[in-house]
């Protein structure tokens, strides 16, 4: 099953924006099939690295799912749409991984799935939370804090043994990218979807914001106000450096 991509030109990158429900439904058949899949998602940061690594660009370009996660993304995605070409409401459209998470319970089939990353008291409320979501399924956890060549010869180790079907790998991006862009063929086959932070957010030691700080696509302020050292260069220096890319991009193209 291929799913369409939509264009988001302002940004020169593509999307598959799907809504929970809809996202659900392509779980549903990705796990049937039991083959792998990649699922990620798209922000400012990412569509940044898209534009400056060409690995990065790589493994999205052959992803499977690249679902709207920032909502800069969102609107200037929605901008170019038609009247009647959305159902719904736009926001709707906007998934973060701790958006669709809890609703893994609707996935038919699901009996296995692998937790890697954060460090190892997250990941371990982290898989007794999304136990409790997907109750009739077997929830294993690996820390990946200190990722390394070791760790990761370890990790895949443990998911060849483990054979999983449904991957949360929250390693932050790039890494969690690099990882699945350098082992995936050497993974066993199952649905891995790159989180980023939501295995700590999931854990309770990141603080999500409300859902309609969300909604007014604030989030990033709410994190620039309780982490401006982890975020600062995202949110105030990162966007800059998006719309040299672009520029660059657009003079190159002219000539």
């Amino acid at each position: 099953m291929t799913l369409a991509r939509q264009r988001v030109s302002v940004l020169d990158v593509d999307a598959t924006p799907l809504t929970v429900a809809e996202l659900t439904a392509v779980l549903n058949r990705y796990v049937a099939e039991g083959r792998t899949r990649t699922v990620v998602g798209h922000n400012l940061h990412s569509v940044t690295l898209l534009h400056s690594d060409p690995g990065f660009r790589q493994f999205y370009e052959q992803s499977d799912v690249v679902l709207i996660d920032g909502a800069p993304v969102l609107w200037l995605w929605a901008k170019a749409l038609k009247v009647g070409e959305v159902r719904g409401r736009i926001m709707d459209y906007r998934l973060g991984s701790t958006d669709w998470i809890p609703a893994l319970a609707g996935v038919d089939g699901l009996e296995r799935i692998a937790v890697l990353g954060a460090g190892a008291a997250a990941n371990a409320e982290a898989v007794a939370r999304i136990q409790g979501i997907v109750p009739h399924a077997q929830v294993n956890g690996m820390p990946g804090e200190d990722w390394n060549a070791e760790l990761e010869a370890s990790a895949v180790d443990w998911l060849s043994g483990l054979r999983p079907q449904l991957v949360l790998l929250g390693l932050g991006m790039p890494l969690q990218e690099q990882v699945l862009l350098r082992r995936l063929d050497t993974l066993p086959a199952a649905v891995y979807c790159a989180v980023g932070g939501a295995i700590e957010q999931i854990a309770g030691v990141q603080k999500l914001a409300p859902r309609w700080v969300g909604r007014l696509g604030l989030e990033w302020a709410w994190r620039f106000v309780l982490h401006p050292k982890r975020v600062g260069y995202r949110v105030l220096g990162e966007p800059w450096v998006l719309l040299g890319l672009l520029i660059r991009r657009r003079l190159r193209r002219r000539r």
